[in-house]
């Protein structure tokens, strides 16, 4: 199983492009368990251990997607964003996840860049461009760190 996570800032276009990618290369989507969590909850207001609940779960769709019968899924965001998260919320990461993000590496990841408007809904939070540029370096930090092939993707309007 080849495993690609989009990863990027808010309304960077991950969902959509993640989508048509498993469409075009007959993969698995895997959806932003994030989104459906906090929407779920009507906040984007988590505690401490309920981001390790959405860190938890994402590393069992990671375990399960492995054992998947198409050859390759496109996850829309995965580890690095948690742990970023979970920096920028609370100033502290779990060990496990740490060990996690090395035990379950993607196979590429694709970087989306802040070129698109941020388009507010119930699921964000995070809408300035500087906000977005600074998640965006972060997360280019934490796959460079990682030494897994990246592609920064840069929308054409």
């Amino acid at each position: 199983m080849y495993k690609v996570a989009l990863i990027g800032p808010e309304s960077s276009g991950k969902t959509t492009l993640a989508r048509y990618l498993a469409r075009r290369y007959n993969g698995t989507y895997v959806p932003e368990y994030a989104r459906e969590y906090v929407e779920r909850k009507g906040t984007t207001d988590v505690t401490f251990d309920e981001l390790c609940e959405i860190a938890k779960y994402q590393i069992e769709e990671i375990k399960l997607i492995a054992n998947s019968q198409k050859p390759i899924a496109f996850f829309d965001t995965e580890l690095i964003v948690t742990k970023i998260w979970f920096e920028y919320a609370f100033g502290r990461v779990p060990e496990w996840l740490n060990e996690a993000i090395l035990r379950y590496p993607m196979d590429v990841y694709l970087l989306t860049y802040p070129d698109l408007p941020w388009i507010p809904d119930p699921a964000r939070s995070n809408g300035s461009d500087a906000i977005r540029l600074e998640l965006f370096h972060r997360y280019e930090s934490e796959i460079q760190a990682l030494d897994i092939p990246y592609y920064i993707i840069k929308h054409c309007i």
